[in-house]
């Protein structure tokens, strides 16, 4: 099994649309990228630990490939927004791709090139090598299956799914 952090705004929309893909056996919401170690939620929210909000992803790449789910990645969110996503603003909404090694981040490098020509404006996701990764609280597990009606889920997280579902239904 191969595994992959990224984050691309609020967790539960990133966790909520790569959750079901075949070949995804697992995604843990976290946090990475920050200084403050073993950080809250509400320390993340005030912007001023340096950590994004992130899943870790683990996946069968006999199954779907890397490029494959960086290319569903890059639906569930704007990556030509830096450090926010729609109204969530800060460095904890970045769009970023934490890579274990020299091949994800080369493998991210060409999936970024590729996807730039479904964006008018230029993507800005921030690739950087993986340091420490924080679990997140366990009410953010599987949040969106687990709170459907919550009205961010309603208004921001149910879109961004429904949007990757359908333009990758295949993988689903």
């Amino acid at each position: 099994m191969a595994q992959l952090v990224v984050g691309g705004g609020c967790f539960w929309c990133v966790e909520g649309g790569l959750k079901n893909l075949r070949g995804v056996t697992e995604v843990i919401p976290g946090y990475s990228g920050g200084e403050t170690k073993d950080p809250t939620y509400q320390q993340i929210c005030s912007g001023n630990t340096g950590h994004a909000e992130v899943v870790r992803i683990t996946f069968d790449e006999q199954t779907i490939s890397l490029e494959t789910l960086l290319e569903v990645f890059f639906t569930l969110h704007d990556p030509t927004q830096l450090n926010r996503q729609g109204a969530d603003i800060g460095t904890q909404y970045r769009s970023v791709i934490f890579t274990a090694d020299e091949q994800q981040r080369i493998t991210a490098e060409q999936v970024i090139e590729q996807c730039q020509a479904n964006f008018d404006d230029e993507i800005v996701t921030e690739i950087s090598p993986l340091g420490h990764l924080y679990i997140a609280e366990d009410y953010h597990h599987d949040y969106f299956a687990n709170n459907p009606n919550n009205p961010y889920c309603v208004a921001v997280v149910g879109p961004k799914v429904a949007k990757a579902r359908a333009k990758h239904a295949s993988l689903y």
